[in-house]
Formats: structure tokens, C-alpha cells, sequence
């Protein structure tokens, strides 16, 4: 497969990049819910936004929608598929009239390809794109790239993950904790409904021993560094949980926190294969 896979899809103008900052997720493909994922959208509050729902130009996407570039960080086909992307944080290497990572996940949810196959069309046409972290699930497999990773291309095993703006599974402080968070709630008798949201707003900053350096200095990196991010002008957005079924049942909560007196504050949807 060649970067026709991409060329032949939507393709998005040009935006300043959409932010992720948080993406935790279990992967157990034998059981009857083989994704779990939780995630954080961090991103400016004045960058205008749609709340989660099915698109006009794609109604069987559910996702949240960027307006300004026209992508998604985060959304689901009906058909049990599922594609989120993060921003590698690096503001030396913005790579100047990049696409936008947005459309990663629109090209993906929108295709017929299998999540091994998209991920090396992706490979071949990375450079075209500021850093980036993508994860795909096509119901029979899981798959994450960056272009700012040596390795290619990856089939992810059973496992709990963490993805913020490094590279999957990087060490950072939100990282670690919400992983064990998850992990938690995973092996507790109780369902896995809303209230794993729970997990994703915690506001705690890391100890500034613990800050990674990102080039964005230590007060930026201080505020970054919460899982749930609370700042003037740029934060914490909305928190999102989805759930894949073996019968690619899909269950996808969205709450949005900014802005605060959106109605409903909270969308939910179920849809049956």
C-alpha cells in the first residue's frame, strides 16, 4: 500500500496543530471489551470546536470536530473502528505548511484498510507532518506510529498504554499515574461506565523534578503536566471514554468542561454493529 491510501482520502488545509494531550487505554482482545480508552483534549478555549456527534459529510464518524482545520483528535466508525493522534511537543521540529494531523484519524475511520496497512501508508508520507502519535483499531487489531519514533509502524499486544505529546508508554508523571489509575478500575468489580472520567481530572501538577523538557520552559511545562489542565487561556476541553465490544458495540461518553455552560455538558451514544 502506498501514500494513494492518504491522497485518495480527505485532505485538510493547513492549522495550527490540534492538541491531545492525554490518552489512556487497555487493550485485551480476548475478552468482550477489547478497548477501553480514556482521553483528555487539551487545546486553546477561543479554537472553535464541535461537541462529539455523527458528521454530516461522514455520518457513520462520531467525533468531536476541529472547524478550523476540519479534522478530529479522537472519533469511532459504526462499524467498531477507532482512531485517535497527539501532537509530539517539540517546537523546534513544526515542520513549515505541514497537513494537518487531524486528518489522520478522519482518513483512517473513513477507509476500508486494515490498521497495519494504514499505519505504513502513514509511514511513507510522515515528513509532511509536524510530530504526531497515532493510534488505529480496526476491530481485529491495534496499531500505533510516530513520525518522530525510530521504529515503525507497531502491533500492540494485550496491555494497559499511555500516550501523551512523547512517544507511547514515555514516563511522564500523568502518564504513569494514570495508567495505574486504569489499571486499578480495571481489576475492581465495578462497571466501567462514566465515572472512570473520574480518572482523567485530576489537576495535581508533577514536582518539578519529575517535569520532562520539552522546549516550552518549566512554567508552561508545569501546567502541561497535569492530567486534567487548568489555565487561563489554553486547557483541558473535554474528557472522553470509549468502549469497543467484541461485537463492535460502541459506547462513547463526551464531557465537556470549557465551555462551561454548554448544554448538554454531556453526550452519550451507543451504537450497535
Amino acid at each position: 500500500m502506498d501514500q494513494s491510501v492518504l491522497d485518495s482520502s480527505v485532505r485538510i488545509d493547513f492549522s495550527p496543530p490540534i492538541l491531545m494531550c492525554l490518552i489512556l487505554f487497555s487493550f485485551a482482545p480476548e475478552t468482550d471489551t477489547p478497548l477501553v480508552v480514556l482521553a483528555n483534549r487539551d487545546e486553546f478555549y477561543a479554537r472553535d470546536t464541535q461537541q462529539a456527534g455523527f458528521w454530516d459529510d461522514y455520518p457513520d464518524i462520531l467525533a468531536g470536530r476541529d472547524n478550523v482545520a476540519g479534522g478530529t483528535w479522537m472519533g469511532v466508525h459504526r462499524n467498531g473502528r477507532f482512531a485517535a493522534v497527539t501532537n509530539y511537543r517539540d517546537p523546534s521540529e513544526i515542520v513549515p505548511d505541514a497537513r494537518s494531523r487531524g486528518e489522520l484519524t478522519v482518513n483512517f475511520l473513513s477507509g476500508g484498510f486494515t490498521s497495519k496497512e494504514y499505519l505504513l501508508a502513514v509511514q511513507q508520507a510522515g515528513d509532511q507532518y509536524s510530530g504526531f502519535n497515532l493510534i488505529v483499531y480496526d476491530s481485529d487489531g491495534l496499531g500505533y506510529y510516530s513520525n518522530r519514533s525510530e521504529q515503525g509502524p507497531v502491533s500492540l499486544s494485550s496491555g494497559t498504554y499511555g500516550l501523551s505529546n512523547h512517544l507511547l508508554d514515555t514516563p511522564w508523571s500523568k502518564v504513569v499515574a494514570g495508567k495505574a489509575a486504569l489499571n486499578k478500575r480495571l481489576q475492581e468489580s465495578r462497571p466501567l461506565d462514566h465515572s472512570l472520567l473520574e480518572i482523567l481530572a485530576d489537576t495535581e501538577q508533577a514536582p518539578d523534578e519529575a517535569l520532562p523538557e520539552t522546549g516550552v520552559g518549566m512554567e508552561l511545562e508545569r501546567i502541561l503536566s497535569a492530567r486534567c489542565i487548568v489555565s487561563p487561556e489554553y486547557g483541558t476541553r473535554c474528557s472522553t471514554l470509549v468502549k469497543v465490544s467484541s461485537t463492535r458495540s460502541i459506547h462513547f461518553i463526551e464531557r465537556t468542561l470549557v465551555p462551561e455552560d454548554l448544554n448538554p455538558a454531556v453526550v452519550l451514544f451507543d451504537i450497535k454493529p
